[in-house]
């Protein structure tokens, strides 16, 4: 049985859970929170729908990375920001 069967997830989340781990900057605990799926799982899905060469990939810079494990990671308070971001206060965007 799939992760993706065992877990009742569409092929929208399958696709979301895939670029939420690709991504360096959410954690683990993110996609549990999200769909219920522990870093166990997330590994086997992602071994499951990527091609060999590309999960060794992910899986080498992701292994130990700080950023993917929330107790692991440091509480800077700072998080990155696009500088093509639009700064918002109170709830409206500001314009230019």
């Amino acid at each position: 049985m799939s992760i993706a069967e065992q877990y009742q997830l569409s092929e929208e989340d399958v696709s979301r859970i895939i670029e939420m781990a690709w991504e360096d900057r959410t954690p683990f605990d993110a996609i549990l929170s999200q769909f219920g799926l522990p870093e166990k799982d997330v590994i086997k899905l992602m071994r499951q729908e990527m091609k060999l060469s590309s999960w060794k990939m992910w899986r080498e810079r992701v292994q130990g990375r700080a950023t993917k494990h929330a107790a692991k990671s440091p509480d800077t308070g700072f998080r990155h920001r696009c500088s093509r971001q639009r700064a918002i206060s109170f709830n409206k965007i500001s314009k230019r």
